[in-house]
């Protein structure tokens, strides 16, 4: 089985094509999902967090992730601690899930930080969805009710969108006018024959 990542910016429209794979039977391993569960349920990653944050960043319901988001988003080393704490933990996570995966050619791991952390060396490919700035601009504007200037403080922390497209083996353009299915179709049938000429 081969490890395949999905990444691309904020609004580039991942999580639509990951959708589509799991249509085609891939499944799919959402990391941003999977680390606010850990958050929530490791003891050992909730405890690192208080000790960085304080214990009132947990309230009795959870994980405060709007003062969260208020601090990191606004603060590049309080963001680096905290990447820290969470993407080992991750990590290990991811390598377990794989580790359970079977009977399928490929599986994913969808993250919005692949590059950025190295997470690519513990992959075999990396898919970029690549969608134009204003476009991601727009749909997140819709999608989270949020002002412009946040949403361009959040892509200040990722990396650059044609950084993460020369470093990726495929790359599926959501502009609205490229079909994102045919695209999915293409990378599925390339990955499905490159597994089983590695079982042969």
């Amino acid at each position: 089985m081969i490890k395949v990542g999905i990444t691309g910016g904020i609004g580039s429209g991942k999580t639509s094509v990951c959708r589509i794979f799991e249509l085609f039977g891939i499944p799919v391993y959402y990391a941003d999902e999977r680390a606010k569960w850990l958050m929530h349920h490791n003891e050992a990653l909730k405890s690192s967090i208080q000790d960085l944050f304080g214990t009132d960043i947990y309230k009795e319901d959870g994980l405060d992730r709007k003062k969260l988001a208020g601090i990191v988003f606004n603060d590049k080393a309080a963001l680096k601690q905290l990447n820290a704490l969470v993407h080992p933990a991750v990590a290990m996570d991811t390598k377990s899930w794989f580790e359970a995966q079977s009977n399928v050619p490929f599986a994913l791991k969808e993250a919005a930080l692949i590059f950025e952390v190295g997470g690519e060396k513990s992959l075999d490919k990396v898919i970029t969805v690549f969608a134009p700035q204003e476009l991601r601009i727009n749909r997140v504007t819709k999608r989270d009710q949020v002002h412009r200037d946040a949403i361009l403080a959040r892509m200040k922390n990722q990396m650059n969108e044609m950084d993460k497209v020369s470093k990726s083996d495929y790359v599926i353009i959501n502009d609205g006018n490229h079909s994102l299915i045919h695209q999915a179709m293409t990378i599925y049938h390339d990955l499905h024959q490159l597994d089983q000429s590695h079982t042969k």
